[in-house]
């Protein structure tokens, strides 16, 4: 199969009519034009206490990240704000597992979730987040005993999300950040 570099996939996302930046029209296109691991090497910055979301890319429509994930790492459960979501695993597998809410209050911070389906993503195979039901958390297993890097588009884009904790049955408001921006590491940042 045929792969794109970073760059052109960028472009061809900026080409998309806003009537078809959509969840089928952008997960048709990921589906269709895989991304060449090579052209995403500036972005690879690892660290052993964290996944590192890398900036590539980013306007009033859409960002997009380069996530490298070491061996073992696991997002939060979280949403993502109510915006469109998509990712591609160009290196490595992982997985993702979605969640329901059961019960929620939240002038007390409560929801209560329960697991819905899960789906392992490798050699490029696109998903997206759907918006009926969006919280969620990406895993790199420990027994896929490697790391993963994955690319991940979202419209519009955000800068909080909602982070749920299931031991306690809370969630709350949390800033999200970069760890580097366009190839460079961001200030403070320390891996």
């Amino acid at each position: 199969m045929r792969k794109v570099t970073i760059s052109h996939l960028v472009e061809g996302l900026r080409e998309i009519p806003d009537s078809d930046f959509n969840c089928e029209g952008v997960y048709q296109y990921l589906t269709d034009n895989p991304v060449d691991i090579d052209s995403l090497d500036k972005y690879f910055f690892w660290s052993s206490q964290f996944y590192t979301r890398n900036l590539v890319f980013k306007d009033e429509r859409f960002e997009l990240m380069a996530i490298c994930w070491d061996k073992g790492q696991v997002s939060r459960v979280h949403n993502h704000a109510d915006q469109m979501c998509w990712m591609t695993v160009v290196e490595g597998t992982l997985r993702g597992q979605n969640f329901g809410v059961e019960e929620i209050d939240e002038s007390r911070g409560y929801c209560k979730l329960f697991e819905t389906d899960t789906f392992d993503l490798s050699d490029c195979l696109a998903a997206k987040v759907e918006l009926e039901e969006p919280i969620h958390q990406i895993l790199n297993l420990p027994e896929f005993d490697e790391r993963a890097i994955s690319v991940h588009i979202y419209s519009k884009p955000f800068d909080r999300c909602l982070s749920y904790c299931t031991d306690t049955d809370t969630f709350k408001e949390v800033p999200l950040y970069y760890t580097s921006v366009e190839g460079r590491l961001c200030d403070g940042i320390t891996l």
